[in-house]
């Protein structure tokens, strides 16, 4: 009896066994966006292309978003439904990136497309497909444009999956690091309102439209009357008068400047006559007792650009200014030695919420420790230029 049991013990051992190995291979096929780089079982490759960094980012341009049907239909994957957004509304978000590389390469797409490594796209799990998204390293400053063509990832607190070529211009080869990302819109694309005069290249980009003096359309009673010559580029001609302007002719009498002409003005109009100056005496001056003026909240949480410069730690990113200061509150009390470098900059329609400056990255460095620590939050170190 105790070799039968011996034996049915190591039956059910070697069937565990089996079972265990069996399963960990059906997690193993599990979606796409769920292993990425972070888990070791993707990389870039071997034959790699060089100058990858000089890869121009994705030139945005208007492509019909499908209402309903297809990759506009709502979806469900490891349990979770996911609605795609099918107009052109404005969207921005925050949360990790991963990306992935050639265990994926050439396979098809969420729109069909085949995946490809090198260019500049990535995948998210509601917006449209294909969209245009701006990309933002928050560590370093670095910023891409790339274009959605695939679902994912698949992860709690990724927010998007980059191409190969991306994570590299954004310097997130490392694994999986926080980003901001920022729909542009078919609106922004129409309108030209998402270019930046960074000097960033784009694929497929078409030269901008050069600016002349033609196009603006200034009154003469603004200017001093100059002689016509070959107007400069744009970028190089004077904004100023070069003469005081003592008084300005009503907007319905606007002229080109080309029709000036000096010599019928000093013509026609003949001078005023000269009067005697009258000196008066003032009566001496006193100053003005003004109380001083006491920091406040807001003043607090609108630095100038000056004290905004150098190393912060961002707690936090919002889209209301009212989550940045719940937060801004929660913060101060959990770390009252922390409140006076507590600051909320709205930019760009978002609210963040970063404590500094700090001399070095280090120190930013050890504030994240106690940050981490005492709020239970996973703040990053930031640097403002």
């Amino acid at each position: 009896m105790a070799d039968g049991a011996r034996d049915r013990t190591t039956t059910a051992l070697a069937a565990c066994a089996v079972a265990v190995a069996v399963f960990l291979a059906g997690c193993a096929s599990g979606p796409r966006s769920s292993s990425g780089v972070a888990s070791g079982r993707d990389g870039p490759g071997t034959n790699i292309p060089s100058d990858l960094d000089r890869v121009p980012d994705a030139e945005p341009r208007i492509e019909p978003i499908r209402s309903s049907g297809g990759t506009s239909k709502p979806y469900t994957v490891l349990g979770r439904g996911y609605q795609p957004i099918t107009d052109d509304r404005p969207f921005r978000e925050s949360g990790l990136a991963s990306w992935y590389g050639r265990k994926f390469h050439a396979a098809s797409t969420s729109s069909g497309e085949p995946y490809d490594m090198y260019a500049m796209t990535a995948a998210h799990k509601t917006l449209p497909l294909p969209s245009y998204v701006r990309v933002r390293n928050p560590a370093n400053g670095r910023e891409v444009i790339v274009r959605v063509n695939d679902r994912g990832p698949f992860v709690d607190g990724r927010v998007i999956d980059l191409s190969y070529t991306a994570a590299l211009k954004l310097d997130l080869l490392r694994g999986v690091a926080p980003v901001e990302i920022e729909r542009i819109t078919n609106e922004d694309i129409r309108t030209g309102a998402w270019r930046r005069d960074s000097g960033t290249a784009y694929a497929a980009a078409s030269p901008a439209p050069r600016a002349t003096a033609a196009s603006v359309s200034v009154p003469s009673a603004w200017v001093a009357p100059v002689a016509m010559m070959n107007a400069p580029a744009a970028s190089t001609m004077p904004v100023a008068p070069q003469t005081p302007v003592m008084a300005m002719a009503p907007l319905e009498q606007q002229q080109p400047v080309a029709q000036a002409a000096p010599q019928a003005v000093e013509a026609d109009v003949p001078p005023p006559p000269r009067q005697p100056i009258v000196v008066t005496d003032l009566a001496p001056m006193a100053p003005l007792d003004v109380p001083a003026r006491t920091p406040s909240a807001a003043s607090a949480a609108a630095p100038s650009a000056a004290a905004a410069t150098g190393f912060w730690v961002q707690l936090g990113a919002f889209r209301e200014r009212d989550g940045a200061e719940t937060l801004l509150s929660q913060a101060a009390r959990g770390l009252p030695s922390l409140a006076p470098q507590l600051r909320v900059f709205s930019e760009a329609g978002t609210h963040r919420l970063q404590a500094g400056p700090f001399a070095s990255r280090n120190a930013a460095g050890e504030a994240v420790t106690q940050l981490r620590e005492s709020l239970r939050i996973a703040p990053m170190v930031v640097e403002r230029r």
